[in-house]
């Protein structure tokens, strides 16, 4: 299952799951009707029979209504409450964000690991949370999107898994950020809370009955009690499907979350090792502190010790013989806690110490297949050779850069820096205006950021926006506005913007935009299929103009990429004359960014075969199909070119 794919599939499960969420709920109401409806019949005295009937009737809708204000108002607050992204959840485990002065080996070594992965996969780098005292071995991934994630390790796998079992754990948690799996675990706790309420609402009824005494109090206490257990059954059968729902949504994507881990590391010791681990230790994957009912379905292992009907997670000699086909279930391994702590804190020590000197190397790349269908099954699903090409890009990047993009003072700073124009035709008139918007001192650590920048390759660019994106959520809406707002008149201070520039842009601004309302998700409007089909021609055409250096090499490139295309584009022109302009261009994104997942992949598939035509795929090429990729929210990973 490719990425496209695996996207769609999300969304057909959300959709799945809001019908199935408005049934249970529909069925409560009716439920809680009749039960508050029985309970205060016992309260009607009259012997009228019209007057008993009305009675009913509105005792039966103040329930009904009762029911539906109480489920949808406590599914909206609870995901009101995690609107803020994955950082939220994380928080609320008990997670301690990974800062930038942070000098734990196992810290250093689990944000090195994550940098990695996020480089290889194209996406921008989230924030690092550790659950220091939870002991088990477990991990999640939560957000909305890729731009508001969070990844969470407990301290038990900090310290018992070495690096490759760790970065197999990481995979497996990248696999849910990119497959489109967050969004829909966070709609699972607002959903399961939304229908568990009900029981909580029984219990406070049930010991409030203890404190009435007097005799006028004996129909109350009838009342109470019978609305008590009436809310415990109903809300307890609620809860019982909820959790039937959530199981049967979250096993089949641990599954496909496992494979993709094997094809992210290119290994399957990795994640079935940390798998066994799991199994021989005594504490497993158990939370003791947090509560892993409500978040059970988002982590790596189950968390807890729930029967099979209601496990979020398949069997886990399953998982591991998935992997692993001659393992059997006597092969656990025996986990000494203390003695595999020590032994792997000395290896992050030591890995730490030798990044300086690997370093020193530089990030060199390897020739890559550029073709349509390769580069759809790249996207969501780096290759072994990316993710380690990702590691030695990380560790080449100069200190200045590396400590700036990790710190929330600089961060935006070095974005500022990697704004500025490459050719430096105006880059006096854009200092001019960065002195003016930010004062001497901040200034100057710009134009020192993107003195840097210049003695690196361009291919940096976009590694270095991915791994500041955590400082840079660390920021004030205002600020970040503001930095939107700095970069578009950076980018426009002398009347023209190259397509490069306006693709970095374009990437920077919609990211922090994500970052900032996570939960919000642009409206896309439906669109006749006329002005898509022209914004994807218009798209081709600028892409082939500025890939190649003559009008010839151009239009060869144009017809290549319209050939992934049905007949309705074969006629289509390639008028040079017709420039790029952002506005433009940005409407024509936004009308491709709304298409499925099978447009989306013609899409790619097409700018691919524009880029390629000549045989020959630069820098500047691989890092502009990148960026227009990331504008359509499709993650594809680095470009590697000889």
């Amino acid at each position: 299952m490719n990425f496209f794919d695996a996207q769609d599939q999300a969304r057909r499960s959300t959709r799945r799951l809001v019908i199935l969420y408005l049934l249970a709920a529909a069925a409560i109401v009716v439920s809680v009707s009749l039960v508050i409806g029985f309970a205060f019949s016992f309260t009607q005295t009259t012997s009228d029979y019209a007057t008993h009937i009305a009675h009913n009737q509105k005792v039966f809708g103040g329930a009904g209504l009762f029911a539906i204000l109480v489920i949808a108002g406590a599914t909206l607050v609870k995901t009101r409450q995690l609107r803020s992204g994955g950082g939220r959840v994380a928080q609320d485990l008990g997670g301690t964000l990974v800062g930038e002065n942070n000098m734990d080996p196992l810290h250093q070594r689990l944000r090195n690991v994550v940098e990695e992965m996020a480089l290889a996969s194209g996406v921008p780098v989230p924030e690092i949370y550790v659950l220091e005292n939870e002991q088990g071995i477990n991990a999640f991934a939560a957000g909305y999107a890729p731009e508001d994630a969070a990844v969470a390790v407990t301290r038990g796998a900090l310290e018992l898994l070495n690096r490759d079992e760790l970065q197999g754990v990481i995979a497996h948690e990248f696999s849910h950020v990119l497959n489109g799996d967050m969004r829909l675990n966070i709609r699972l706790m607002g959903v399961l809370f939304g229908i568990i309420v009900l029981t909580i609402i029984g219990r406070r009824i049930l010991f409030s009955m203890r404190h009435v005494r007097s005799r006028d109090g004996a129909k109350l206490v009838a009342v109470g009690m019978v609305v008590a257990v009436g809310l415990l059954v109903v809300g307890g059968l609620g809860a019982f499907f909820a959790r039937l729902i959530k199981a049967s949504v979250s096993r089949q994507r641990e599954y496909l979350a496992d494979a993709s881990a094997v094809q992210f590391t290119r290994q399957t010791s990795g994640i079935a090792n940390a798998l066994k681990k799991i199994g021989g230790y005594e504490a497993g994957s158990r939370f003791q502190l947090a509560e892993p009912e409500e978040v059970s379905h988002m982590l790596f292992g189950t968390g807890s010790n729930l029967s099979s009907i209601f496990a979020t997670h398949p069997p886990l000699t399953q998982r591991i013989q998935a992997l692993d086909p001659s393992f059997k279930p006597e092969d656990y391994p025996d986990v000494d806690y203390r003695a595999t702590r020590a032994a792997h804190q000395m290896e992050a020590a030591e890995q730490y110490a030798g990044v300086a000197a690997a370093a020193a190397g530089g990030a060199a790349s390897v020739a890559t297949d550029v073709s349509p269908d390769r580069v759809v099954d790249n996207v969501g699903h780096p290759s072994q050779e990316q993710v380690e090409f990702a590691g030695k890009l990380r560790q080449s990047i100069p200190e200045l850069l590396y400590a700036a993009a990790h710190s929330p003072n600089n961060a935006y700073l070095l974005a500022i820096a990697l704004i500025f124009d490459r050719s430096g035709r105006v880059l006096e008139r854009q200092l001019s205006l960065a002195y003016e918007q930010l004062g001497e001192q901040r200034a100057n650590l710009v134009k020192q950021y993107y003195d840097e920048i210049k003695k690196i390759s361009g291919g940096y660019r976009l590694p270095l926006l991915e791994i500041a994106f955590p400082a840079l959520r660390q920021r004030k809406a205002a600020e970040l506005e503001y930095l939107i707002d700095l970069a578009r008149r950076l980018i426009e201070v002398d009347g023209e913007i190259d397509l490069y520039e306006y693709c970095f842009n374009r990437v920077l601004v919609s990211s922090l935009q994500r970052a900032m309302h996570p939960s919000r998700r642009k409206k896309q409007r439906s669109a006749k299929r006329a002005p898509v089909r022209k914004a994807a021609i218009d798209l081709l055409r600028i892409i082939a103009h500025h890939g190649h250096q003559t009008d010839n090499d151009g239009e060869k490139a144009f017809r290549a990429g319209l050939q992934l295309f049905g007949s309705w584009a074969h006629d289509a022109r390639y008028d040079v004359e017709r420039e790029f302009a952002a506005p433009v261009l940005d409407r024509q994104l936004d009308l491709l960014s709304a298409l499925n997942g099978e447009g989306r992949q013609m899409i790619v598939k097409a700018i691919s075969n524009t880029v390629a035509a000549d045989g020959k795929l630069t820098n500047v090429e691989a890092d502009l199909l990148r960026a227009v990729c990331a504008t359509l929210a499709v993650p594809l990973p680095p470009i590697l070119t000889s």
